[in-house]
């Protein structure tokens, strides 16, 4: 009996910690669509999709589309390693504000323009660099 009572704890626990576990996933999950992820995704898609004949697009572009779901789980799990959950509902609350939109409309824009930035100092570190040897 005594057993059957642990037993039955334990289930209770394991089956509590996932319903938690499945909330705060799709809390991340809210969190990562609400960045831009999603535009960013999308136009990825359509880009990699310029190459696919127009026969094929339609087909392409829904099978493309259904890899999206099982990429926000995965980096769901990256984000729920590095942030509590009161810290990812805090996130989300901050990009469903005025400004969170704006970041969000603007970051991949900015992480673009930031990207081009650093390899273009990277280049001239590269220069320093090549001076000293």
């Amino acid at each position: 009996m005594k057993n059957l009572l642990l037993a039955l704890v334990l289930l209770l626990t394991v089956s509590i910690n996932a319903q938690d576990d499945a909330a705060f996933k799709a809390e991340t999950i809210e969190f990562i669509k609400l960045t831009g992820a999603t535009k960013a995704f999308e136009d990825a898609i359509d880009q990699i999709g310029n190459m696919v004949s127009q026969d094929n697009k339609e087909a392409y572009k829904k099978e493309a589309t259904g890899t999206l779901d099982d990429l926000y789980s995965e980096m769901a799990g990256l984000y729920m390693g590095e942030f509590t959950r009161d810290e990812i509902k805090a996130l989300v609350d901050f990009y469903k504000s005025d400004l969170g939109k704006k970041l969000a409309s603007k970051q991949v824009a900015l992480a673009q323009k930031g990207m081009m930035m650093g390899q273009s100092w990277g280049m001239k570190v590269q220069g320093i660099a090549q001076k000293y040897n």
